[in-house]
């Protein structure tokens, strides 16, 4: 009681200690974390022009990309398509704040009705889009489904935006034209020609070898073109695999318990308390051996014939010689030991011809607009049938009419030739089991089908075969052994030299260079976006070694280079560089060369010949035996005739020519037509173009590499 007492005496000390006690515990987080600033940081993905991106509502439409993409887009892809939209939106959105461009409530909605022209969910019996349908399905998803109302307001928020840029982007497209002048420009361009006799001496002419560029010159060239040689930031990398691959005694252990299955064996029952007889593989009813399959075998029972093509390659001899009954394994066949047993053999038909006709009802997949139930259908069917088996000529016909199979009712409900297997399991008996001619109804997931097997080529033996089958997986132990081997040689890798370490253990060193920041796939190991960001981290040293883990087993990776934003370096620019140098020094060498000014002196004198190249025009200036090259033809235009111009460096060599004729083109009346057409291509280009300029000015923080 006394020390109740004291508390009650001292409680306001303790309130405010308390109080002093929370706040320093705050006040600590805060400065661990950055504050408050760093908290906006961290709910930031992106900064375009000043503007932030939320992190949470960008992750949002993310998720949602991912799903409206389906399984076949990873999630990096889904990322970059959200961050162009944002991007897109951002930089067109000051442009229509800055315009005051405005889109109003009716524009909306007939943009939606053009968006929603063709979506059956709101078209009348008519076929024509209904307004009430839209208003009725809105409605519905806003009192059932948040999430798909959601998804709505979204589309509706895009449509909205679209007129948006559409509006702005017309606009501009209304200042882009251009006049009579340049539409004679075109055409002259295009119609006006000239005829020359030149000679080349062509690059090719001068070894590679004779010409020396140096590191110097090629960095020199970078700097006088930095904007062309822009370098990313990136990061080198290179990686050793560990598979957890099944060890020998993985595989004997696993064939083992296979040919265990061969033979009859003894159990004791728990329930009855006495011994029961278990009949083995090849002592079983060849009538039960799809039981024993479905209860023994990873891989369920096939129960289709099989051609000797179908069966393992390198057992397919010795299985398909069995008699019915007969055994054979354990075997090896992929990533499984198996064990077979021919349980019926007979002649078909390696590939048959046949065309349907498939009835269906309401509620299948293929039904359509169709009202019928499952019992009219069959009435139908039979009717087609009837009619069919009394006239075949009309098969093709009822099948265009009646078909609900949209991909061979045009065809007359032709299906081609199809081999074993290819059809669903009811179909496919029918049209192997029966004969040419015949025809018959099935049912199918699909609807009725009637069938008239049209054709079946090169019948011969088959035989269905019970496989048990169980996969060879690493072991507990295996698995143990290859993670210590992993770590050992991490530990290893990180005292020593990564490569000598790789070579000690015969382990196979995979480099992979200059990975970009939002890169994901890794060369040999597929999409792996962790490896990526690893690399990225600024914490992560050169020479630094980490292991990851991969559905294969462990992957055991050292960042090598890091480079950050910039130009090229020399080694790297070097491929495309060097060649513009090589022949810049070779034109001032075969430049030196040419003296005189008659063109058949100065091809006498380099071992060339006089070439001629006529009906050169300035669209299209290609010249016959030395390929494209503008500034020859540009400078033909500019030479009156007779006269020979001084040495030309073109794209394929140097140059000296002499115009024989100008043929300028007869003209025209009005040059509206040409006009016309440099102003489609002009404001064709505006779409793309404007967006290119915008987001080049735009002044953008993009920080996506840090949370994907």
């Amino acid at each position: 009681m006394a020390v109740l007492n004291k508390i009650r005496q001292r409680s306001v000390f303790l309130i405010v200690i308390i109080a002093l006690a929370l706040f320093s515990f705050v006040l600590a987080d805060l400065i661990r974390n950055g504050g408050a600033i760093s908290q906006k940081a961290e709910n930031t993905i992106a900064t375009i022009n000043g503007k932030d991106i939320d992190r949470t509502e960008f992750a949002r439409k993310v998720e949602l990309a991912s799903r409206s993409f389906g399984g076949g887009t990873s999630s990096i892809q889904a990322v970059n398509y959200v961050w162009n939209q944002e991007l897109r939106e951002t930089v067109f959105e000051e442009q229509f704040e800055e315009l005051n461009i405005r889109v109003g409530e009716d524009q909306v909605n007939q943009l939606l009705e053009e968006s929603l022209a063709n979506n059956p969910t709101f078209l009348n019996e008519a076929g024509v889009f209904d307004k009430a349908k839209m208003q009725e399905y809105v409605a519905n998803v806003k009192a059932t489904s948040p999430q798909a109302y959601q998804q709505w307001l979204d589309f509706e928020v895009s449509v909205s935006k679209g007129a948006r840029e559409q509006t702005y982007l017309n606009m501009i497209k209304a200042g882009v034209g251009s006049t009579l002048k340049e539409g004679e420009l075109a055409y002259k361009m295009e119609n006006d020609n000239v005829d020359i006799k030149y000679v080349q001496l062509p690059f090719s002419s001068i070894e590679d070898t004779e010409v020396e560029v140096t590191d110097a010159e090629i960095k020199a060239y970078i700097d006088a073109h930095k904007d062309q040689y822009k370098a990313e930031a990136s990061r080198s990398i290179r990686y050793v695999l560990f598979n957890e691959v099944p060890s020998e005694e993985d595989e004997n252990q696993v064939k083992a318990e296979v040919a265990a299955l061969l033979d009859d064996k003894v159990e004791f029952n728990e329930v009855t308390k006495t011994n029961d007889s278990i009949l083995g593989f090849k002592n079983i009813d060849v009538k039960d051996a799809e039981e024993f399959v479905n209860q023994n075998s990873a891989v369920k029972f096939d129960g289709g014939f099989k051609f000797k093509k179908d069966l393992p390659t390198t057992e397919a001899d010795t299985i398909y010689n069995l008699g019915i009954g007969d055994v054979y394994g354990p075997y090896k066949d992929g990533d499984y030991i198996k064990i077979s047993k021919v349980v019926a053999q007979k002649q078909i038909p390696d590939s048959v011809k046949a065309s349907h006709i498939l009835v269906s009802w309401a509620g299948l997949g293929t039904a359509g607009d169709t009202k019928r139930t499952k019992e009219e259908a069959k009435v139908l069917a039979d009717s087609i049938i009837a009619v069919t088996k009394a006239d075949n000529t009309k098969f093709s016909a009822l099948a265009t009419q009646f078909s609900a199979d949209t991909s061979s009712k045009d065809k007359g409900g032709d299906l081609g030739y199809f081999s074993p297997g290819r059809m669903v399991p009811a179909f496919n008996d029918y049209c192997f089991e029966n004969k040419t001619g015949d025809q018959g109804i099935v049912e199918t997931q699909f609807g009725y089908h009637i069938i008239n097997i049209e054709d079946q080529k090169n019948e011969q033996k088959a035989i269905k075969v019970a496989t048990v089958a169980q996969k060879v997986e690493p072991s507990e132990k295996t698995i143990n052994a290859i993670f210590t081997e992993t770590t050992k040689f991490q530990i290893s890798a990180r005292d020593k030299d990564f490569e000598e370490v790789s070579k000690e253990n015969e382990l196979t060193v995979r480099p992979v260079n200059k990975i970009k920041e939002l890169d994901e796939n890794i060369p040999g190991l597929g999409a792996r976006r962790a490896i990526v960001q690893w690399a990225f981290n600024e914490e992560s040293k050169v020479g630094e070694i980490k292991r990851f883990d991969i559905p294969e087993g462990y992957a055991v990776v050292q960042l090598t280079e890091k480079e950050d934003k910039g130009s090229m370096k020399v080694e790297d620019a070097s491929l495309t560089i060097k060649p513009i140098l090589i022949n810049k020094k070779k034109a001032e060498k075969l430049k030196s060369k040419i003296s005189g000014s008659a063109l058949d002196a100065i091809a006498q004198s380099q071992g060339q010949t006089v070439k001629v190249a006529s009906a050169l025009t300035m669209k299209t200036p290609t010249i016959s035996g030395a390929g494209t090259e503008p500034k020859v033809v540009g400078t033909a235009f500019a030479l009156e005739p007779g006269k020979v111009s001084g040495p030309i460096v073109g794209n394929n060599g140097v140059y000296v020519i002499e115009v024989t004729k100008k043929t300028p083109a007869s003209g025209l009346d009005t040059y509206m037509s040409y006009a016309s057409q440099v102003s489609k291509a002009q404001t064709g280009a505006v779409n793309t173009k404007v967006f290119e300029a915008l987001k080049e000015a735009a002044e953008i923080e993009d920080k996506r590499s840090k949370f994907y």
